[in-house]
């Protein structure tokens, strides 16, 4: 009886350090989730900045860029097609949208660049710093959550965790990255 009473005992304690162990990972996976979630929040705020912005810039520099129409008609149209991704929840679609209309923005700057009076408007300035500011909170937002998301994702495909992770039924989410490749070369610089 004395062997028998050690080996459940010993079972018994077993038992309870797996279930503590399960109980440590479901929390430590709820956490990370939380994170996740709180990362897209936090770039969802800054394209709802960013797209709140672009109206008001376009509308400013219309009447000085008549060159510039298609560009600002461009950034006009994508910007409406990354607010219908982002109101659909469709999280690729969003990060092809919002890397066009990056692009987009950057060629406004291009084109600013080019107007001596459109430099001297005051409106048009307070609105591209706001955008310079988007844009790098955007970034900064980007690299948040694309770290949580690194986090998560790692600990949800190690081994032992990746057994539990399944039945529990989380899945690995997607890091928010740069869709077109030319947007990763170096950019050249002429004098």
């Amino acid at each position: 009886m004395g062997i028998a009473l050690i080996v459940l005992l010993i079972a018994g304690g077993l038992v309870i350090l797996a279930a503590l162990w399960a109980v440590v990972l479901y929390n430590g996976l709820i956490r990370l989730k939380n994170q996740v979630e709180e990362g897209w929040s936090d770039i969802d705020v800054q394209l709802k900045r960013r797209h709140d912005l672009i109206p008001n810039l376009v509308n400013t520099a219309k009447g000085y860029l008549t060159h510039e129409k298609d560009l600002l008609e461009n950034i006009t149209k994508t910007r409406s097609q990354a607010m219908a991704a982002q109101d659909a929840g469709d999280q690729s679609g969003l990060a092809k949208a919002e890397n066009a209309l990056g692009g987009l923005l950057g060629n406004l700057r291009i084109a600013f660049e080019n107007y001596p009076d459109l430099k001297g408007n005051q409106p048009m300035m307070q609105l591209m710093d706001e955008l310079s500011d988007t844009e790098n909170k955007i970034q900064a937002a980007r690299r948040f959550y694309n770290g949580v998301v690194r986090d998560f994702n790692t600990k949800i495909q190690m081994f032992p965790n990746s057994i539990i992770a399944g039945m529990l039924g989380f899945k690995a989410r997607e890091f928010f990255e740069v869709e077109d490749p030319k947007e990763r070369e170096n950019v050249e610089v002429k004098f």
